[in-house]
């Protein structure tokens, strides 16, 4: 299954749509965007915009997600940036924290990490469930 982008005049994500992988597969076993693109243009019509994104984040860097922008330079998608401090990685074309986070896999049982904008710093809290 291919999912495919749609982007308003902002190169804003307003859409995401799952085509067969069927319709963009050519001739010679091969997909192609421009296949899907020409296929979600006949039925939405020929004034939309589309870019093609994957779940594993083999295309464009990121999973284009609704309010997603389509950056043209760096053919990616990148979410709105969480906070004035946080800088964008030009690799992953995420936004990181300048300090990293304390338990980045999790394993600390019991307990979850929020920024804090103000004092630029993780604060670990306990995590109730109930």
């Amino acid at each position: 299954m291919a999912h495919f982008a749609e982007l308003n005049s902002d190169n804003k994500v307003v859409g995401v749509f799952k085509v067969e992988n069927v319709v963009i597969t050519d001739e010679n076993n091969q997909e192609q965007e421009s296949l899907g693109i020409d296929f979600l243009k006949g039925l939405f019509g020929s004034d939309k915009i589309y870019k093609q994104t994957s779940y594993n984040n083999t295309i464009r860097k990121n999973y284009a997600r609704l309010g997603d922008t389509y950056d043209s330079v760096r053919d990616a998608f990148i979410s709105d940036k969480p906070y004035n401090s946080w800088v964008l990685n030009e690799e992953t074309c995420r936004y990181e924290s300048p300090v990293p986070h304390p338990d980045p896999e999790g394993l600390e049982s019991g307990f979850i990490y929020n920024w804090n904008e103000e004092t630029v710093a993780w604060v670990k809290e306990v995590y109730n469930e109930g």
